[in-house]
């Protein structure tokens, strides 16, 4: 048996621009009607939804009917997290709230194994490695693991060129939203200033051998940071989508 292509992996040697689906809903109907949607890739979130270790494999097993990449959030940089989900076949993390080289370097540790790395060794209970099925899974797995940092900090963004000299690190990821607040401008992540410091720190990171990546709300915000070097870029979230399709029904035959 072969260890499983990563498909964010594919992208990100190739170069091409991808877009994405923030996934909230932690069910796997849910997580099937984005996967099979059209978008490049599906991330799902565990920092601000309700998705747990369970929730991320049933939803991890809906998308691979699919040929969708898929990307999970896990809610802190903690290594013993990071190993599980590993273990359950995870293979592109978006790690967030990086900031400094530091940080960045434990995290390429801790999906590493022994001796260059800390992570925990049980390949006969790994979903994985397929239960110890794939018999060269320790030679190849690391070639398919893809490590996304994410900056999102006033801090993070002044350490920025320094994170992007991490080796290991496949991508770098700028969140608007907290920076916005890190800022002194929450809420505010479409404003002008926040904007310029997203396109200064995109285009440092398209000066390196990392992939650019942020989210954005709207197509000219897509279209301002796809020309500044977003290679990886998150257009929308489900439980937004969803909330807004049925409040703009119920306001359309609402009797008053």
């Amino acid at each position: 048996m072969e260890i499983r292509k990563n498909k964010i992996k594919e992208y990100f040697k190739t170069g091409i621009s991808t877009i994405g689906i923030w996934s909230g809903i932690p069910h796997p109907y849910a997580v099937e009607i984005c996967a099979g949607a059209g978008f490049d890739w599906v991330l799902l979130d565990g920092e601000h939804s309700p998705y747990d270790l369970n929730s991320i494999l049933t939803a991890h097993q809906a998308i691979s009917s699919f040929d969708t990449g898929v990307v999970v959030r896990p809610p802190s940089k903690d290594p013993i997290l990071i190993k599980r989900l590993l273990d359950i076949g995870v293979q592109s993390l978006l790690i967030p709230v990086v900031e400094t080289a530091e940080e960045a370097a434990d995290l390429v540790r801790a999906i590493t194994y022994p001796p260059q790395g800390i992570r925990g060794v049980g390949s006969a209970l790994s979903r994985a490695a397929q239960w110890k099925r794939v018999p060269d899974y320790f030679q190849k797995v690391q070639d398919e693991l893809c490590l996304i940092i994410q900056i999102e900090t006033v801090k993070g963004m002044e350490n920025i060129e320094a994170i992007c000299a991490v080796e290991g690190i496949d991508g770098v990821f700028i969140g608007p939203a907290d920076l916005a607040g890190s800022m002194g401008m929450i809420g505010q992540p479409s404003s002008d200033k926040v904007r310029a410091e997203v396109v200064r720190g995109l285009n440092i990171i398209k000066g390196s051998d990392k992939v650019p990546g942020v989210l954005a709300v709207t197509e000219p915000i897509v279209e301002e940071y796809r020309k500044a070097g977003a290679k990886f870029i998150g257009v929308g979230v489900d439980l937004i989508a969803l909330a807004k399709a049925t409040t703009a029904m119920a306001n359309k035959f609402k009797v008053n």
